[in-house]
């Protein structure tokens, strides 16, 4: 087997150095040639167990014979076990990999590539999802599902503000907003009318794209940032004005509390993930069970006219190019991620992986929503060096100095770019 390095650089690249000598048809794991180990996080497990074992079944039909384990693993220390076995040679066979995580990798000539036209709706692919498995042509992973972002509001203050359905427009939006403050705000100053912590990066961005705005852009084959270009200070400017108008609140703090803010009662719309409208009514992430029942979701709309373009988070699977099973693992993922699977994933409340299926989501649902905004969907910049720009928290620093009235937009912004010119070719 060939182990492809297109490019190397940093820790992933060296431990794959390392771990050309072990790639090899030989055993030596206690696995038998054959048999696959099928890496997925523990979202599998909680959520659709059922999907999983149905193409577990189907699988064994098509191979008889092949034994398949599923091991579950924690997004925070999945890929940190996943850079520790590419130095050896008991690798899995199917990984997977969120659709923000999988540039470094794929630059690292981790993952095998694989034929997109072997696999179902392939044509139709997210393109937030399918862009993340890309690279110079060839395609290195499956999109597996998504999630996006929506609007949720509390429907017992929109009745009593004589609202009956959910914003349509942005005008509409504000409206709203501005009649919540003013009932419930005039009442308690804690009362934001809109809520939106000042470190909530994924939300400030889907106002950056909405004025056509970047947060990076390649020229000539070179990355750089693009936050202080006008569209995008544009956005930032529209999203600053959301905060000073509606938001009452800590504005130095990210979202990660959100349900369990929203759960105390002073909220009248938030903007985050179709599970945070059941997480604020649920004790166990901080909500109030007496709210349950009194949210609901809608496709946000954005100052441009259109739905605000959402961060669409999601999954994609590949195959390890140590993997000694690169076909049969294939096939799995085949199986595991054709319609069929796709139609057990809306059925658990999760957005399928192509554009086709989103129809099948029920509109009336709390997801519905979300399948709107998917088609809107962006991810971050698919640049070798995105992932050094995360950890060194550029846009929550960025947006904290922006909300909290350290620097105008537009010096912040260049200070992003600065900061984001300085590590995003990085490979």
């Amino acid at each position: 087997m060939t182990l492809r390095l297109p490019r190397r650089s940093g820790i992933l690249g060296a431990l794959l150095l390392l771990a050309v000598a072990g790639c090899g048809s030989g055993g030596g794991d206690g696995r038998a040639d054959g048999d696959l180990t099928v890496w997925l996080t523990v979202d599998a497990r909680e959520s659709w167990p059922e999907m999983v074992a149905a193409a577990n079944a189907r699988f064994a039909k098509q191979h008889p014979g092949v034994k398949v384990e599923v091991q579950y693993q924690q997004w925070t220390t999945k890929n940190q076990k996943l850079d520790a076995v590419l130095a050896g040679r008991n690798v899995p066979d199917v990984v997977e990999m969120g659709n923000s995580e999988t540039t470094n990798y794929l630059v690292n000539g981790a993952f095998a590539p694989l034929d997109p036209k072997t696999f179902d709706r392939s044509g139709q692919w997210l393109p937030a999802l399918a862009d993340a498995c890309r690279l110079d042509g060839e395609t290195y992973c499956v999109p597996y599902y998504a999630g996006a972002r929506v609007g949720v509001y509390r429907t017992d203050y929109f009745e009593e503000i004589g609202i009956a359905r959910a914003p349509r427009t942005y005008p509409e939006l504000i409206s709203a907003l501005d009649r919540l403050k003013k009932k419930y705000g005039a009442e308690d100053p804690g009362f934001s009318a809109f809520y939106m912590p000042g470190r909530y990066w994924s939300a400030a961005m889907g106002f950056v794209k909405d004025a056509g705005g970047e947060m990076a852009v390649e020229k000539n084959g070179r990355w750089q940032g693009a936050l202080s270009s006008p569209k995008s200070v544009a956005g930032l400017t529209t999203w600053k004005k959301l905060l000073d108008d509606y938001y009452v609140g800590d504005r130095a703090k990210d979202n990660g509390d959100q349900p369990g803010v929203v759960g105390q009662g002073k909220v009248g719309v938030f903007y985050g993930n179709t599970w945070e409208a059941q997480a604020a009514a649920d004790p166990r992430s901080g909500g109030d069970p007496a709210l349950e029942g009194k949210f609901a979701t809608f496709a946000f709309p954005g100052p441009s006219g259109q739905l605000l373009p959402p961060f669409l988070g999601g999954s994609t699977l590949a195959v390890p190019a140590k993997s000694r099973n690169q076909k049969l693992a294939a096939d799995w993922i085949r199986i595991f991620t054709d319609s069929k699977s796709q139609q057990k994933l809306i059925d658990a409340n999760t957005l399928p992986n192509n554009t086709v299926q989103l129809a099948d989501v029920a509109a009336g649902g709390i997801n519905g929503p979300a399948a709107q905004a998917a088609t809107r969907g962006w991810v971050t910049p698919l640049a070798p060096g995105w992932t050094s720009v995360e950890k060194s928290n550029v846009l929550p620093e960025m947006l904290e100095r922006i909300a909290t009235g350290k620097a105008s937009v537009r010096d912040a912004a260049r200070e992003a770019d600065r900061r984001i010119d300085a590590v995003i070719n990085e490979r």
